[in-house]
Parts: structure tokens; C-alpha cells; sequence
């Protein structure tokens, strides 16, 4: 083995900097920052006061910052067990191919070219209580008791803005769908010979074999999950009576009350969370490649 030269060093230090250098000033740096000053009262102008643990003692007292942590939850659940398992449907279907598969893969993934914003603000129009096609649609079927205010109302509003989220899969099907392209068609080809059936390949080759993807898809779903924030802001701004509020929308508007500490404090719980739900998907997901 070439024993390694200062020169070779030199280089291999010159290489890394740049990556490491970025990553202090863009991640490490930021990180600490949020977590020295969640330890203080801060208004963002004048200078911080250290007030120990207090801030996080007030964010764990207020109702309003648990509710967001359980709808957080809910975003989590739904983003890792409903939006990818229908992906993971969806590309299995259309890993075989079918009649139009091009083009519904296409229109699947159309959805994700276009701004959270602007997919919000469409799905406003569509549960508008007047003029709302689901309204319309209850009423032309004759459903006219399930018309509500779906946006306004204590019972709906939470779960309206999380469905409509979960069912745009494009991002994750194509992943999924690059994947099991990758397979080696001699697998199917082998298990076709033995007689196995199209669902037999799906549950004993095709799936054990993305299921390290799958676990990178649930963690990326459930992150998004966590860090949820257009669409509650725009949909909803966290109403009604705070009943769809999530973490980043709290910390936001704590940040435009000038109550910086609380803000970081709450960002602080933020990623301790997320590091949790990295942690554990990692851990069930994990293959002997990982």
C-alpha cells in the first residue's frame, strides 16, 4: 500500500474545503444559532437575554404549539403511510407497462411542476362552501347534507388540507419507477418459469427489492410532513381556531410577533423531531446495503 505524501494530503484537503467550508456556514453555523439563541429572549434587533430553559417551558405549556406537534403528526402519518404506499402502487402498475402507461405517468407527475401555492389556492376554489365544485358535486348527486364550509369548519378543515397533499405521488412514483427499472428482467424471467403470478413477483422480487428506496420515500414524505408550511399558510393560515396549526407556521408567526426565542425554540423541537423520524424509518427500512 503507497504510503500517502504531504502532497497527496494538501490535495485531498484542498478537495474536501470547499464542501466542508459550505457546509459550516450553511448548516453547522445556522444550527447553532437556533439553538444558543433558543435559550433567550430575543426581539431579532436588541441584544438576547439568556433565560435558561424558559422558552421551551413556554412553548410546552401552550395548547396552541401541542396541536401543532399532533398535526404534524397527522402530516407525518399521512405522508408516509397513505402518499407513498400509493405510490408504490402506482409504479408496480406501471412498471408492467399497461396501454398509456407514458402518458399516466406523465399526468401523475404533472402536478408536481406546479407551485404548492398555486395547487392551494386551486384547491380553495374547489372547497369553497358557494361556489365550490365539491359542494356542487354533493348537491348533484343528491348529497346536499354533506355540503359544508370545508375550510371553516372545526371538524373538516384539518383533514382537507392534508388529503388533497397526499394523493400528488408523482414525485415518489417516479423514484420508485427508476428503481424497478433497474431490476434484472432474468429475476422475473426465472420466477415466470417456476409459475409464478404477476402479484407473486411484486411481493417476493419487486418490492424486497426497492425496499430501501421505499424507506428513503417514507423519510422524505415524512420530513415534507414536518416542515409542512405553504399549504396550511395559504389554505388556512393554521385556522380555524389554530385547529390545522403546524410547527412551522407557529415558530413563523412567533417570529412576527418579534419573540425570536420562543421562534427558535420551537425550530429546536423542530429538528429533534425530524431527526427522530429519520432515525427510526432508517432503522426498519434497513438493508444489508445501508
Amino acid at each position: 500500500m503507497r504510503k500517502i505524501s504531504i502532497s497527496d494530503k494538501i490535495g485531498m484537503i484542498l478537495f474536501l474545503a470547499p464542501a466542508v467550508i459550505l457546509f459550516t456556514v450553511f448548516f453547522v453555523y445556522p444550527v447553532g444559532f437556533i439553538l444558543v439563541t433558543s435559550f433567550t429572549e430575543w426581539d431579532g434587533m436588541s441584544s438576547p437575554v439568556f433565560v435558561g430553559l424558559r422558552n421551551y417551558t413556554t412553548i410546552f405549556k401552550d395548547p396552541i404549539f401541542r396541536l401543532a406537534i399532533r398535526n404534524n403528526i397527522g402530516w407525518v402519518i399521512a405522508g408516509g403511510f397513505i402518499q407513498v404506499p400509493l405510490a408504490v402502487i402506482v409504479a408496480l402498475m406501471l412498471s408492467k407497462k399497461p396501454f398509456g402507461w407514458k402518458a399516466l405517468r406523465t399526468i401523475y407527475y404533472f402536478p408536481n411542476v406546479i407551485s404548492t401555492v398555486s395547487l392551494s389556492m386551486m384547491w380553495m376554489a374547489v372547497y369553497n362552501s358557494e361556489y365550490g365544485i365539491l359542494n356542487g358535486l354533493l348537491k348533484i348527486l343528491g348529497l346536499g347534507h354533506l355540503q359544508r364550509n370545508w375550510l371553516g369548519d372545526l371538524h373538516t378543515a384539518f383533514y382537507s388540507v392534508v388529503l388533497y397533499g397526499v394523493f400528488y405521488i408523482g414525485y415518489f412514483m417516479i423514484i420508485l419507477l427508476a428503481d424497478i427499472s433497474s431490476i434484472p428482467k432474468s429475476y422475473y424471467e426465472a420466477a415466470s418459469i417456476d409459475g409464478a403470478t404477476k402479484i407473486q413477483q411484486d411481493f417476493y422480487i419487486t418490492l424486497p427489492m426497492i425496499k430501501g428506496t421505499i424507506g428513503t420515500c417514507m423519510t422524505v414524505a415524512m420530513v415534507y410532513g414536518l416542515r409542512q408550511f405553504e399549504q396550511t399558510y395559504v389554505m388556512t393560515n393554521g385556522g380555524p381556531a389554530n385547529k390545522t396549526m403546524v410547527m412551522v407556521l407557529y415558530l413563523f408567526k412567533k417570529i412576527g410577533d418579534f419573540k425570536y426565542g420562543i421562534a427558535d425554540a420551537s425550530a429546536v423541537v423542530l429538528l429533534l423531531i425530524g431527526s427522530l423520524v429519520i432515525l427510526t424509518v432508517k432503522r426498519i427500512f434497513r438493508t444489508e446495503n445501508n
